[in-house]
């Protein structure tokens, strides 16, 4: 872009006009405003369009005295030319890296090539947010400042913006500038400091900051809070000498929530084996509520969690319209205060006075769960075609459903408990070598269903319509019969048999009430609850807005163990240390994909595998599900940027490129940096918590 001085005007950094944003742009005016509050900052001036300003400095006369000033009188000193448009640098978006930058400038005829730069790419830049507009021509002003050779230099955020805390200033520093540190290509040395700048992590390495270093960057990080209001994302370096110089001051954007203190940790844990799938409003009151009230009867039981607890919180909820159940409830993760948990008398009566119940009832289990299991049979037989019975017998038949499966989901977790292992016998075990007898007998789905009801065991149930069968190639197994199951799968398929009884008295009575839907009645009558249509049942009408809702879409797989802030789910954290192969968490959330390396066609759900952090990959961020890099630091433009679109992002990942081939299924936590490759061979992937959505 050809440079024309007299359509400029030089803001020094030191009077009034520098710290409008509306005239030099918020990095420039940030600085100006942290120089006028006594912060360390480089003297300067800023090139902005002359409508801005009325100031009389402007044309080649100005900007050479200017020039000048900060490159000494011969003008042979080293500067550094940036840009500070209006449209970064904001609380709402960074623009991190999108704009040049161009360091070491030595000479007038340079300068005014690199101030040239700078304002060109204003024109080159687009935003990433589908359907923005291109930003304006006249956005850009262009900061000037000396050339500083650090010693040590890099990125401070004065709040962890992948963990969330304010408690916690996170600090990533290299040898030399941070223009290295910023653009991906290094991943520099990372420190997680207090606020009274004692290090509690990072990396295990010979320290780059000394004692006083780090107290000095704390002191920084306050002043800046101080002044801007909220923790910033700056740059800095110290100089040869050892003076600390602020390069940069911006707000933190995409801080992710932090759950509360004592917020439940959540997680689909043995629940999903049940309810895989996203649940619609009627199938959650079917299935998970008599699940959880099932559950939290085995618990009490049990003795394993306080009354109190199981009545004020339910041990099975909906995130997403998926099933997650409590994991400390249900004991599948160690207890928060174990040393607590141990010298508790409440806690050691309970279990005394379960240990009675429990010691009974492990002997009589088995002929327990077989009377329960002979009952639903003998129910469910006993039923007549769903076609011939009253619409109110329909009703009372799914009823009937919901009380059954919650002593089934009782008894099936206290066999689980107390008789120890199996024999090994599944229900889906038995159903896939029945399934591939009858395929070899060329029977088609619902005869096979119809006529082997174990093959239900393959199929998870919904109101939405009943999948294929999976293919098999060969007999793994000779089929033995539902009743050489062990309990535990007994009762397993028991519940499954009366969801699809439920599920056939359902359909009948969708399709009397909207019979004009035919097939699409059924999904209809899922965006009820139940006492809905308990009342609908009795005269008294269906909702008024039911013709305005809509079914839950297909959503995301869900972090293996997470908390809720605020509705947005968080990944935990794991406490042990990182295997050798994982990377290092840089936000985003939790999502999985597909990898790929940005060549070649882009797969729905992509998951970006690259070998640094480039911000020249900008464009690429808006849709991903994950973003995967050998090098690089959190702190970096791309992984701004990155966390902004609230995709899952993990650094540091030795040797992703290669281990991860364009294909491959990944899941990303964003978290913790974990980047695994799923057991299923072909799950249904797509974005998940990459948005930090609300848990609605």
């Amino acid at each position: 872009m050809r440079f024309k001085a007299a359509e400029w005007a030089v803001v020094p950094l030191g009077t009034g006009w520098a710290t409008d944003p509306a005239v030099t742009g918020a990095k420039a005016a940030h600085l100006a405003r942290a120089a006028g509050e006594g912060l360390p900052v480089l003297p300067g001036f800023v090139l902005v369009p002359g409508t801005r300003t009325r100031s009389a400095l402007t044309g080649d006369e100005a900007l050479r005295g200017a020039w000048r000033t900060l490159a000494g009188g011969d003008g042979r000193g080293p500067l550094v030319v940036r840009s500070s448009s209006l449209y970064e640098d904001t609380e709402n978006s960074s623009m991190a890296g999108r704009f040049d930058s161009v360091l070491d400038v030595w000479g007038w005829d340079d300068f005014l090539a690199a101030v040239g730069t700078v304002l060109s790419s204003a024109r080159r830049v687009r935003p990433l947010r589908p359907g923005a507009q291109d930003l304006p021509d006249d956005g850009m002003a262009v900061l000037v400042q000396p050339m500083l050779k650090s010693a040590v230099g890099g990125v401070m955020f004065g709040a962890d913006p992948v963990e969330g805390r304010t408690d916690r200033i996170l600090v990533s520093v290299v040898r030399g500038g941070p223009d290295h540190l910023v653009d991906g290509s290094t991943q520099g040395v990372r420190y997680q400091l207090t606020r009274r700048g004692r290090s509690v992590g990072g990396d295990p390495v010979g320290p780059l900051l000394t004692r006083g270093q780090r107290r000095r960057l704390v002191g920084l990080a306050k002043a800046a809070e101080g002044v801007f209001g909220s923790p910033q994302d700056m740059e800095f370096g110290f100089d040869p000498e050892g003076t600390l110089w602020l390069f940069q001051s911006r707000p933190i954007t995409a801080m992710p929530p932090r759950p509360p203190r004592g917020a439940r940790l959540l997680g689909p844990g043995p629940v999903a084996e049940t309810l895989p799938g996203v649940l619609q409003p009627l199938e959650e009151d079917l299935w998970m509520a008599p699940m959880s009230h099932g559950l939290a009867v085995a618990l009490d039981i049990a003795g394993a969690a306080p009354r109190h607890r199981l009545r004020r919180v339910p041990v099975v909820t909906s995130v997403r319209g998926r099933a997650v159940a409590d994991l400390r409830l249900l004991g599948t993760v160690p207890p928060a205060h174990p040393f607590l948990d141990r010298i508790n008398t409440a806690n050691g009566a309970r279990r005394a006075a379960a240990a009675w119940r429990v010691g009974r009832l492990r002997s009589a289990l088995p002929l327990l769960a077989v009377d329960v299991m002979a009952d639903v049979d003998r129910a469910l037989a006993g039923f007549p075609p769903p076609g011939d019975m009253l619409s109110g017998r329909l009703l009372d038949a799914v009823a009937w459903g919901r009380q059954a499966l919650s002593a089934l989901h009782a008894q099936e977790s206290l066999a689980g408990a107390l008789l120890g292992a199996d024999s090994g016998a599944t229900a889906a075990g038995e159903a896939l070598a029945e399934l591939a007898e009858g395929r070899v007998r060329g029977l088609g789905d619902d005869e096979l269903i119809a006529r082997l009801p174990v093959l239900l065991s393959l199929l998870p149930p919904s109101l939405a319509g009943r999948p294929a069968l999976p293919g098999v190639d060969h007999v793994t197994a000779l089929p033995r019969g539902v009743d050489s199951l062990p309990v535990r799968e007994g009762l397993r398929l028991r519940v499954r048999w009366v969801q699809e009884m439920q599920i056939r008295m359902l359909a009948v009575l969708a399709r009397r009430l909207w019979p004009g839907l035919g097939e699409a009645a059924l999904s209809r009558l899922a965006l009820l609850r139940w006492d809905e249509l308990v009342r609908a049942a009795r005269g008294e009408g269906l909702p008024y807005d039911l013709d305005d809702r809509v079914a839950r879409p297909e959503s995301d797989v869900l972090p293996a163990a997470f908390r809720l802030a605020d509705g947005v789910v968080v990944a935990q954290k794991p406490s042990r240390t990182a295997a050798p192969d994982q990377g290092e968490g840089a936000g985003g959330g939790f999502g999985a994909g597909t990898a790929w390396h940005g060549q070649g066609e882009r797969p729905e759900w992509p998951v970006l595998v690259v070998d640094f952090l480039d911000p020249a990959l900008a464009p690429l961020l808006p849709g991903l599900a994950g973003l995967v890099a050998q090098t690089g630091s959190p702190l970096s433009h791309l992984a701004v940027l990155a966390r902004e679109h609230q995709v899952p992002t993990a650094v540091g990942v030795p040797d992703a490129t290669t281990r991860f081939p364009a294909g491959t299924p990944l899941v990303v936590d964003g978290g913790t940096g974990a980047v695994t490759v799923p057991d299923l061979p072909h799950p249904p992937y797509a974005r998940t918590a990459t948005r930090q959505e609300s848990a609605a």
